[in-house]
């Protein structure tokens, strides 16, 4: 009894402490949520913390470079001061993730666990009180309504990416996926199971075909459009899911349906390079990016540059492994989106000087990049090979190959590689590779710059997917831990 009123306790103190940036309006100023979330003013000042939210937990490092670094497209700069100038280590919070080695109890992604869930409860209370909302039309709860629920499906999505393994790992998908909680936590204490991970999915196409339905022309809060969600970038992660699902004909009709009617045009060649150099935008062809904090100078205090950056010799942790970079033509322009830098390295325990590759994506105030029309392109072209429309396939990977000046494919033959390599150059440091891997059954090899145990594994493998935080199973009993963990 003494055990079970703890875990209670746990699981209280943990819901308050998961709500307290959602209430916080200002620096010291707290309010509760029935007072907050009684008018329209109060349930849009929920959405935007929301948004604050999602923006920090998915630019955190423990998911903007995890399908990258696991799959090979990046390694570690050495350490540029100190004692331990020119060494080469991982990073503290990937370290055990990074060689496949995380633990459940001291698990490296336990914030990434439970501040999804938070999102997710934060998400439940603006929908269950923004239908009793009195000064707001009905198109205005339903774009907030729309906008919470492409919220509540992308945190469920980015879990089992992490959490689960993929969808054709079992024949049915009877595996385990995440638990989707659909009730906030203000409603009662709940200890529910993980679904399979085909209801995982079947809940998340419900809830982002329902918001698909609800929106309207406009976001429910001012500001830059391509930092919310709306109809078209709610529309392509559904038709990220139904690529992950292999529901090729949904997968291709809805790529189709962005690429032919949201307005959208890929980035031309002249202004490719140049557009991800800008700072404070994102590129032209952004279905949503979220845009970074800034104080009240405008100034940013963190971005995906802290990652990726480079700034006259002040440089962050992660830079292209030449396994990336030597995949690239020399025509190719998207080799123009590498600065090669050299930097300080310990060599058999001499200092020498050793080049390295930064990404130009990600420089400035970048914020991250969750939807593309590349990407888009991309998709329909794997549909439609899948759905046997090879030649409709290929055109849709010249198109982006073109665009970069690279040569173009003339043959059908080997076309699933050279989707999957398309996919690679095209999306690299935007999170896709290791995951791409996985749902093709392939196993990672991580040649240039690999520091790890495990360098190199082969598909299925038990550690593709993370443990379950200890935290999280010590409050619900019946949640299960993944295997092997």
């Amino acid at each position: 009894m003494n055990y079970l009123k703890y875990i209670t306790m746990a699981f209280l103190i943990f819901s308050l402490q998961s709500c307290s940036d959602f209430l916080e309006q200002e620096p010291g100023t707290q309010t509760s949520i029935d007072e907050l979330l009684q008018n329209k003013e109060g349930v849009l000042i929920a959405l935007k913390g929301l948004y604050r939210s999602v923006e920090s937990t998915v630019r955190e490092e423990r998911f903007s470079v995890y399908g990258d670094l696991q799959g090979g497209n990046i390694k570690f700069t050495p350490n540029s001061s100190g004692n331990s100038l020119g060494q080469i280590t991982p990073g503290v919070n990937l370290r055990e993730v990074y060689s496949f080695e995380d633990v459940a109890e001291t698990s490296n992604s336990a914030s990434f666990y439970s501040s999804n869930y938070s999102i997710i409860n934060q998400a439940n209370l603006i929908l269950e009180y923004t239908p009793k909302l009195t000064d707001a039309t009905e198109t205005e709860k339903n774009q907030i309504k729309a906008e919470a629920l492409t919220i509540r499906a992308y945190a469920h999505f980015i879990l089992s990416q992490i959490y689960c393994q993929d969808y054709g790992y079992t024949p049915d998908a009877s595996h385990l996926g995440v638990i989707y909680s659909k009730e906030s936590i203000k409603s009662g204490l709940k200890y529910p199971k993980r679904e399979t991970l085909a209801n995982t999915y079947s809940l998340i196409i419900e809830d982002l075909k329902s918001a698909i339905d609800s929106y309207s022309d406009a976001s429910a809060m001012s500001g830059p459009a391509y930092s919310y969600f709306n109809r078209n970038n709610t529309k392509a992660l559904l038709a990220r899911v139904y690529l992950y699902k292999k529901d090729w004909t949904k997968a291709y009709e809805t790529a189709n349906d962005i690429i032919a009617n949201s307005g959208f045009t890929l980035v031309n060649t002249a202004d490719l390079i140049s557009q991800w150099a800008q700072p404070d935008l994102p590129v032209s062809e952004a279905l949503l990016e979220f845009s970074v904090p800034k104080d009240s100078e405008s100034a940013t205090s963190t971005s995906m540059a802290n990652y990726f950056g480079y700034n006259s010799g002040t440089y962050a942790r992660y830079v292209a492994s030449n396994d990336l970079v030597n995949l690239y033509e020399n025509n190719d322009l998207r080799k123009q989106l590498f600065l090669t830098v050299n930097l300080p390295t310990l060599v058999n325990g001499v200092l020498t000087s050793a080049p390295y590759n930064f990404t130009r994506k990600f420089q400035d105030n970048a914020g991250y990049v969750a939807f593309r029309l590349s990407e888009l392109y991309l998709i329909r072209a794997e549909a439609a090979l899948e759905n046997n429309q090879p030649s409709l396939a290929m055109a849709d990977v010249n198109t982006i190959r073109a665009r970069a000046n690279a040569t173009l494919l003339t043959s059908t033959s080997n076309l699933k590689e050279d989707i999957l390599l398309e996919r690679r150059k095209e999306l690299c440091f935007e999170g896709h590779l290791f995951f791409d891997l996985v749902r093709h059954h392939k196993g990672i090899t991580r040649n240039d710059g690999c520091i790890s145990t495990n360098c190199s594994m082969a598909y299925p493998s038990l550690k593709f997917v993370l443990p379950i935080p200890q935290y999280n199973i010590n409050l619900n009993l019946n949640l299960q831990q993944n295997e092997s963990y």
